[in-house]
């Protein structure tokens, strides 16, 4: 038997549930002031969304940005900037990744993980030296100062945010899923290796004996990362401008929450920690209509539908070579394809297919017409995927987007294509695949229904713990005192070796209470003899 609310009902429910929700958010809390800094690329594109609905609801935002910055504009009307100079990019790092991708090799894995680790540490020397920029020049510090700013929102792939916040004394509220050496959880929560997959490891909470080793090797390499790689170039900023022992991870986990982008519908279960909240899919809407122009070509698909394709904001395109391929087996589909692509226009191309710079990606998901997202595996256009039901042909390229894919692949919603297995075959046989097997589309949309179903929409959330900080001056109660312990006490070395101690002194106490009884009795039976 099941049970269905009425569609009546279940309006004036959701509006009771809403009134309840903004009275209690609106009880104590006024517009305050809120120091951002945020990381470039598609990490300030979800910035930019929570900074959305702070600013809609009279927050006012000050947003440190590099001079230099792709996406971060330096005049917005949603907050006032301070730009900062910085000379390099990632771009050239990006390009040199995708053309170094040889194959699937132990040695081009271990060639383009020293490539990534180098240039995050050159991107965290650069951050670093921000915060130096920042706190020596006097006008923009007094600056700051004069705000009086109530809390410091960052992203903590990059740690100058949670620099700043230790030099300022000011709440930290965290935007994250990723730190500044893999997934936040590492460093906050228990994190058992024999059922949480490391990211980049390619396994999911299934693992037998041989992918737990590869599991904890994969862990070795972040905890390489962290230690080596990112640490040290902090190393000045510690020296000269705090007191005391810390590093980053201690910083991660004096934060007061942490705004997690994720959920356990895309996610695998794991433990966690009483301020971590989340807001997977927080930046997921119903879908607005398309430019006149763009719905015109949509529906002159007709009953065949429409394949998107997009690999991010970092790759304007694939090698030349892979573009050919990709454009001639699209030609050969009768479905229409937009496809966002920034390189020279391929030879290959079909009528049947319509490029783009820029694609309303959120508003072509929700769209009836599609059929299929042809997707890097970026955080966002995954849950983007997952909230409006689409399927996914993933090709990831680097960082998290191989495990994104992963686990919707796991749950039936998606199939992966290797970049260093991309040819025009595999790539027809894997839209083929996804097209036609209904399964794809159900489980997509299964977990469309899961994600859905919550009692308050995760920017709700979002905005609301926020604001909690604010108007508690931190949340310090929903901290654990983990990171003020050293190593050995968290993780009880020093009790064991207490106890093993005692247990040794207890067995060589009645090891040599034995002896000497034994060794008495031996003299009294010769005394006897004698």
């Amino acid at each position: 038997m099941s049970c269905t609310v009425p569609h009546i009902y279940q309006s004036f429910y959701d509006q009771y549930v809403n009134v309840i929700f903004f009275s209690l958010c609106l009880v104590s809390c006024n517009g305050g002031n809120i120091l951002v800094v945020p990381l470039d690329g598609s990490h300030w594109v979800n910035m930019k969304v929570i900074l959305e609905e702070l600013h809609s609801r009279g927050h006012n935002l000050t947003v440190i940005r590099a001079s230099n910055s792709w996406y971060i504009p330096e005049e917005s009307p949603l907050y006032t900037s301070i730009s900062v100079e910085m000379d390099e990019s990632m771009e050239d790092s990006v390009e040199v990744y995708l053309d170094e991708q040889e194959g699937a090799s132990f040695w081009t894995f271990l060639k383009l993980t020293t490539h990534w680790m180098s240039t995050f540490s050159e991107v965290q020397e650069m951050w670093a030296e921000v915060f130096i920029k920042i706190v020596e020049d006097q006008k923009v510090l007094q600056s700051i100062l004069d705000s009086k700013y109530e809390l410091i929102l960052t992203d903590p792939a990059i740690a100058v945010g949670l620099y700043l916040a230790k030099f300022l004394k000011l709440p930290v509220v965290l935007n994250v899923r990723w730190i500044t050496s893999g997934e936040g959880h590492f460093a906050l929560a228990p994190s058992p290796l024999s059922y949480i997959p490391v990211p980049g490891s390619g396994l999911t909470d299934k693992m037998n004996f041989i992918q737990r080793v590869k599991n904890f090797l994969f862990s070795s390499i972040d905890l390489f990362q962290q230690k080596f790689m990112v640490e040290p170039c902090y190393f000045a900023i510690r020296e000269k401008y705090f007191e005391g022992k810390f590093d980053i991870i201690s910083l991660l986990q004096e934060a007061d929450i942490w705004l997690f982008r994720s959920d356990f519908v895309f996610d695998y279960p794991r433990p966690t920690m009483p301020n971590v909240v989340y807001i997977g899919g927080f930046q997921c809407k119903p879908a607005q209509p398309l430019p006149a122009d763009l719905e015109e070509f949509v529906q002159s698909a007709g009953e065949d539908g429409v394949i998107i394709m997009t690999l991010g904001t970092l790759v304007n395109a694939l090698p030349a070579d892979l573009t050919d391929e990709v454009a001639r087996v699209f030609a050969k589909l009768p479905q229409k394809v937009i496809w966002r692509h920034k390189g020279a226009t391929p030879s290959t191309l079909g009528n049947n297919t319509l490029i783009v710079d820029w694609m309303p990606q959120k508003d072509l998901l929700g769209h009836t017409q599609i059929k299929l997202f042809v997707a890097h595996g970026g955080t966002n256009g995954v849950q983007e995927a997952i909230y409006h039901g689409v399927p996914v042909l993933g090709i990831p390229l680097f960082f998290d987007q191989y495990d994104n894919l992963l686990r919707l692949q796991d749950r039936g919603a998606a199939k992966i294509l290797e970049l260093s297995d991309l040819n025009a075959d595999t790539f027809e046989q894997g839209i083929q695949e996804v097209l036609h097997t209904d399964s794809y589309r159900m489980n997509i949309q299964r977990m469309s229904r899961l994600h859905r179903d919550q009692p308050l929409a995760p920017m709700d959330q979002a905005v609301f713990w926020v604001e909690y900080v604010m108007r508690h001056k931190g949340a310090p109660h929903l901290r654990t005192e983990a990171y003020r312990m050293p190593w050995y006490s968290y993780y009880s070395l020093d009790v064991l070796l207490l106890m093993l101690t005692v247990l040794t002194a207890l067995i060589v106490s009645t090891l040599g209470v034995f002896r000497f009884l034994c060794c008495r009795r031996r003299k009294k039976s010769k005394a006897k003899q004698n």
